[in-house]
């Protein structure tokens, strides 16, 4: 079976545009998804690449311009500033991490309900109750949100750890058994051709 590693993080709102089009493309070709949440500024810091904050204003006006265009053009809802954005993204990776490891649920659906947990609904990821909501709706334990924290921590460092390695610098990224890397949500369309044999 082929697959696809895809490497995200909670606080990515390209990881919310994807919305579930990688798991669609996934299963259209018989593709397994191991999911790698990270730390995506301290990926920024390893990878030269520079925080939202302390970017040029050209480039946070970019930002600003094609994160609206994108929403509107998948027909979801989004705000640009979010109430809890940044937030401490590492309670939601923990609990994906333990959710994984359980297995039972959907996990594509997990990463979307928490990711638009921060862009849609101005919810804040690192509160307990925010999490379990949205393990319970992707079909998971609620209880894995306080279960496998050490596994957690040490597999979210591991994950940033093979990021870099592996050349990987943002959120979503996805990465196939040929090595093969596609970086963003507009790039979902580029992975389906190239899993097709198209590139």
């Amino acid at each position: 079976m082929a697959h696809i590693d895809l490497f995200f993080s909670t606080l990515s709102p390209y990881a919310y545009l994807a919305g579930n089009r990688a798991e669609m493309v996934a299963e259209k070709h018989g593709c397994s998804i191991t999911y790698k949440p990270l730390d995506i500024m301290a990926l920024f810091a390893r990878t030269g690449g520079t925080p939202p904050k302390d970017r040029h204003p050209s480039r946070v006006e970019y930002r600003a311009q094609e994160l609206v265009r994108q929403a509107k053009l998948l027909d979801m809802p989004f705000n640009l500033k979010p109430a809890h954005w940044p937030t401490n993204a590492a309670p939601s990776s923990y609990a994906f991490i333990a959710a994984q490891n359980a297995g039972s649920g959907n996990l594509g659906k997990l990463m979307f309900s928490i990711c638009r947990s921060v862009w849609a609904e101005d919810k804040d990821i690192a509160e307990d109750a925010v999490v379990r909501a949205c393990l319970e709706e992707a079909g998971f334990d609620a209880g894995l949100a306080d279960s496998g924290l050490l596994v957690g921590a040490e597999t979210y460092a591991a994950n940033l750890e093979e990021a870099v390695e592996r050349g990987v610098f943002g959120s979503p990224f996805y990465i196939t058994d040929s090595g093969q890397r596609f970086w963003g949500q507009d790039r979902i369309a580029d992975l389906d051709a190239h899993l097709a044999g198209k590139i």
